[in-house]
């Protein structure tokens, strides 16, 4: 009995897959780096898939044994394929361990940062994604990043209304971004 479960497979794989996919589909929206102003650049892109990965990983949090472990599943995935990606790019094999933990540090602060703004503690969303989303670029037009918060935030009130189930079967809409979004009062 002990060896049948050594050769089971995750039950959270597929859902954690179709996940992560469309994580990555929303993610590669041209709008992002046209109008919300994201770097097209391996960074910017990373940026991008951890601001979508937080905010389903957000609404798997505290929601059962389950839903934790689809939420480990997907990050897993996440940077298994962060791995991959580095090692495309050239990243050497002794530094990609190094890489990915830099990675990973990154992740857990945005994480930290984000669900903080989220929740109305500390500072806004706007001045945590100024910080770390856009770090790299000297200069963001506050409309940038005003556009993309108010899309955080719209994505977050989604997800939060259409219920764990969807997630857990591998479901996630995310809704639009066309940079014209904006925050019901």
């Amino acid at each position: 009995m002990v060896f049948a479960n050594l050769f089971r497979r995750n039950p959270q794989e597929a859902a954690a897959t179709a996940l992560y996919v469309e994580i990555v589909r929303q993610s590669r929206l041209p709008a992002f780096y046209m109008v919300a102003a994201v770097p097209d650049t391996v960074d910017g892109r990373f940026e991008m898939i951890s601001l979508h990965a937080f905010l389903v990983m957000r609404h798997l949090k505290g929601r059962g044994e389950a839903a934790q472990k689809l939420s480990q599943t997907l990050f897993d995935q996440m940077f298994a394929d962060m791995d991959q990606s580095l090692r495309e790019i050239g990243i050497g094999d002794l530094s990609i361990g190094k890489h990915i933990k830099k990675m990973a540090k990154a992740f857990y602060g945005r994480v930290a940062a984000y669900e903080a703004a989220l929740d109305g503690g500390g500072e806004s969303l706007e001045d945590a994604l100024k910080r770390d989303h856009y770090g790299s670029v000297d200069e963001v037009p506050a409309d940038a990043v005003r556009r993309l918060a108010d899309y955080v935030r719209a994505a977050d009130a989604r997800l939060a209304a259409a219920g764990l189930d969807p997630l857990m079967a591998g479901k996630v809409e995310f809704g639009d971004f066309d940079g014209s979004a904006t925050t019901a009062e």
